[in-house]
């Protein structure tokens, strides 16, 4: 007889068969990993991609030579084998083969329930998958009678107008090449798609011989695991259903069914106690599974007449808790490398570990949703205001800060609440941005809900209103809006996400900084490991409350004189922050941006606060007023911001180059080294550079004679203009680093505007305009030439130069890479993302080494 190996298109599943995921699939290829364990899978045969691509065309394999295989009146089961389980396919079909003939047969030596429901059960699945019936009038449920078969069969033959096939060639025929054809449709091609399967994915098919589950004797089926999913901790969990084939008991309701408990358990009878050389071969080969397969499994098995059959094993299905806990563990026994368990966690999952997290589990009344801008969840009060939230906070009320949009006055409630949320807004608009550095979740562009602020009220799509002092909670990971207190998980920063990290430290090539504006952003980057500060944003230092009216009597103050005296009330304040700052870093590199806001932000933007603000400086409203409709500009963020302001106003940095010298100078004589690196905003050609510069070694001289203690520092360039990427040559010999700016210069690039592109964005990108949004990738294209362009001249002028990216692309594994082939030294993001990068950046590092990457298990 022709061996099957030999026949093209299928073959039998045995250890040596030529079988692989990449042509028969992932299931093909698990199931010949479990023969080769030895344990009891009935005879399988496998039919590779092009065979069934050939299936859906109308070219059937030879049925024949497969059936002989199985032997006289075989009873079989298919089921999909794709190359990612991740990418589905169609349900299985369980007892093809099954006919009158047989079914009289299995009277006799089964008995007539479990004849009917095995005949009842295949003409169900048949008549809804193959023929395409009506489901309603083929339904399952209810006790598998005599009746109930016949009806069954009857209602076959009303809907396809011939009587149900009683060959099983045919059967198998038409089985096959109907899933076959399923797989080749366009809403499955669709579907696979967006769970990232490549357009021509192919699809392998399983024929397996049946292990009835149903008998005289002691039979069932079930499924085991000997993890938890959720946690990952070692559980026994599954469930075994008496008289049940396939995975009947996970979906069977309690009381349906003889159910039994899989180990020794009081409350009834267990496959332990009633079956215990099963309940021996169960462990024996889970723990087998566990060190050969090196993966925690979980297997579906079948007793028939007490007879042990293991039909399939999957990958446990688990959280990303779950999944750290058992790479971590796996390394830790020596079964897989510390490099794999490291491949294994996706750079994206750890944000579900840094935060608290929706209990998926619980119940969730969504009245809302927007842009998942910052991931985590918390319930707290609803407020409107900055002021409010931080009246919240004083009282220990945790609160969540509703806005149209953020600005920079709303920094100190968002510092305040424990989540945000705005009606306007993108995945790189002002909320979204500092939300992700304080770690507050933050659900941005929630178009759906309408905010009146004048009523205070937030109203939902299905009419219900929320006002001041309502409980939401904020799905930052999802973008969702729930109506009161959602059930949380905590965050799990425990030894595992440590060892892991730990693992992946040693395994990068590429630094990873934080961008960290306050003392406490610093303690968050300096939890998460961060190897220094890539960005610290000093204009929100202005932004507290004991500074906010000097900087505003600052902006009304006539000439430099008098800027100066003001800011010199401001310097001792910044001194301390950067003392803090230095003290908590521990001698890590520090990157201090100068002052970069336009000075209108600074000022209340309604007629009450300018009101208010003319009783502060004492000054008539009508002057208030004026100056502040002197600062406006028409598109501020192009205005005078940045180094612009510094060449205008240059009393503001030299107050802040000031107050980070003095505060060098304080640590170094705590016995700290600090090398300050001090970074000029929005450059855009070669003389701003010279011209801060001067001011800047001007006053470190300055101090260095008034203090009598030498020091350094390093200036650079944050490169967030074009231009300034294109003129690098010229700019990197002035400057001991650059780093790119990506937010500001994916928007001049692109000319989008950041906080208004997510009303647009999604159509974009769905339409094809753009792979993916720009704020939240980084173009290689577009503006990843720019960066290339600009690390190549400057590296051409000044060999030397450090090079970082310092944009909220930072913590994007993508962008990680993009860095890490243009031969960047670092990258900083925010502080919750530091892990993310840290971890991304050793994937891309292990995988250019040529590491394994983990089989995928069914």
């Amino acid at each position: 007889m022709q061996s099957l190996s030999d026949i093209t298109g299928f073959a039998e599943i045995t250890p040596t068969a030529p079988i692989a995921a990449e042509r028969h699939g992932g299931r093909a290829k698990c199931l010949q990993r479990l023969i080769r364990l030895a344990m009891p899978v009935p005879p399988t045969v496998a039919l590779d991609f092009d065979a069934v691509h050939a299936l859906s065309k109308g070219d059937m394999p030879d049925l024949d030579a497969m059936l002989a295989f199985f032997g006289p009146d075989p009873l079989l089961s298919v089921r999909p084998s794709s190359e990612d389980p991740d990418w589905g396919g169609p349900g299985a079909i369980l007892n093809i083969g099954m006919n009158d003939a047989l079914h009289a047969r299995l009277t006799e030596s089964h008995g007539e329930p479990a004849a009917n429901a095995l005949y009842l059960r295949f003409i169900q699945s048949y008549a809804v998958h193959v023929a395409r019936a009506d489901p309603d009038e083929f339904e399952a449920g209810g006790a598998p009678t005599a009746e109930a078969l016949a009806h069954a069969l009857a209602a076959y033959e009303d809907e396809t107008d011939e009587p149900f096939p009683q060959d099983v060639r045919d059967q198998l025929g038409e089985v096959l090449r109907s899933m076959a054809r399923a797989w080749e449709g366009t809403t499955a091609r669709l579907l696979r798609e967006a769970k990232g399967a490549p357009a021509d994915a192919g699809l392998g098919l399983v024929v397996q011989k049946m292990a009835l589950g149903v008998g005289n004797g002691i039979s069932g089926s079930g499924v085991i695991q000997f993890v938890s999913g959720q946690s990952g901790r070692p559980e026994i969990r599954g469930r075994y259903m008496c008289q049940a084939q396939g995975r009947d008991a996970l979906t069977a309701k309690d009381g349906a069914g003889d159910i039994l408990y899989l180990k020794q358990d009081p409350r009834g009878r267990s496959i332990e106690t009633v079956l215990p050389e099963v309940w021996s071969d169960l462990m024996r080969y889970g723990d087998l599974a566990r060190k050969r397969l090196r993966e925690e499994m979980q297997i579906e098995f079948t007793v028939e007449n007490e007879e042990l059959f293991i039909l399939d094993a999957v990958r446990v299905p688990r959280s990303p808790r779950a999944n750290l806990r058992i790479a971590v563990a796996l390394a830790n026994d020596g079964i897989i490398s510390q490099d794999e368990a490291v491949l294994r966690v996706p750079p994206h999952s750890l944000s579900e570990l840094l935060h608290s997290q929706v209990d998926p589990a619980g119940k969730r009344d969504i009245v809302g949703s927007g842009i998942a801008a910052s991931p985590g969840a918390a319930t707290g009060k609803i407020v409107f205001t900055a002021r409010a939230a931080q009246a919240m906070a004083a009282q220990d009320e945790p609160c969540v800060l509703v806005r149209r949009e953020t600005t920079p006055e709303d920094i100190r409630g968002m510092h305040a609440a424990k989540a945000v949320l705005t009606e306007r807004g993108g995945v790189t608009s002002h909320a979204a941005v500092i939300a992700r550095g304080l770690g507050v979740p933050c659900v941005v562009g929630a178009s759906d809900l309408t905010l009146d602020l004048k009523a205070g009220t937030l109203t939902t799509p299905d009419g219900r209103v929320f006002r001041e002092g309502d409980r939401i909670t904020i799905d930052g990971s999802h973008g969702k809006v729930i109506a009161g207190s959602a059930r949380m998980l905590a965050p799990a920063l425990g030894d595992n996400f440590r060892t892991l990290l730990a693992w992946a430290d040693a395994a990068r090539d590429i630094g990873v900084r934080a961008n960290a504006d306050t003392p406490e952003d610093a303690r968050k980057a300096q939890m998460f490991e961060a190897e220094g500060i890539g960005l610290c944003r000093t204009e929100h230092m202005f932004f507290a409350e004991d500074r906010l009216l000097a900087m505003r009597e600052m902006i009304f103050a006539d000439d430099a004189v008098d800027r100066r005296s003001i800011l010199d009330r401001i310097g001792p304040m910044l001194r301390r922050d950067f003392v803090e700052l230095f003290g908590i870093m521990k001698g890590r590199p520090v990157t201090i941006r100068l002052f970069d806001l336009p000075l209108h932000e600074f000022l209340p933007q309604n007629r009450e606060g300018l009101r208010e603000l003319a009783e502060a400086l004492d000054l008539p409203l009508s002057d208030v007023t004026r100056r502040a409709e002197a600062l406006t500009e028409f598109n501020p963020m192009l205005g005078m911001r940045g180094v612009r302001l510094g060449l205008t106003v240059p009393e503001i940095y030299d107050t802040q180059a000031r107050a980070i010298f003095e505060a060098v100078v304080e640590v170094a004589r705590e016995g700290a080294t600090v090398v300050p690196e001090i970074m000029i905003p929005l450059v855009s050609a070669k003389r701003e550079v010279e011209i801060v510069k001067a001011r800047v070694d001007a006053v470190a001289a300055a101090v260095r004679i008034e203090r009598g203690v030498d020091f350094d520092y390093r200036l650079g360039v944050m490169v967030e203009t074009p231009r300034a990427a294109l003129r690098a040559g010229e700019i990197a010999p002035h400057s001991a680093f650059l780093s790119f700016g990506t937010n500001d210069l994916t928007q001049m690039t692109y000319g989008l505007s950041r906080d208004d592109a997510g009303r647009f964005m999604s159509q974009y990108v769905a339409q094809g305009v753009y792979d993916e949004d720009p704020f939240h990738v980084l173009d290689a294209d577009g503006v990843g030439e720019l960066l290339m362009l600009g690390a190549e001249r400057g590296r051409r002028t000044n060999p030397g130069i450090t090079l970082s990216i310092c944009g909220e692309h930072g913590g994007n594994p993508e962008s990680i890479a993009f860095c890490r082939d243009a031969r960047f030294d670092y990258v900083s993001c925010s502080p919750f993302r530091v892990p993310v990068a840290r971890l991304a950046a050793a994937h891309l590092a292990i995988a250019e080494r040529g590491a394994e990457r983990p089989p995928r298990m069914y």
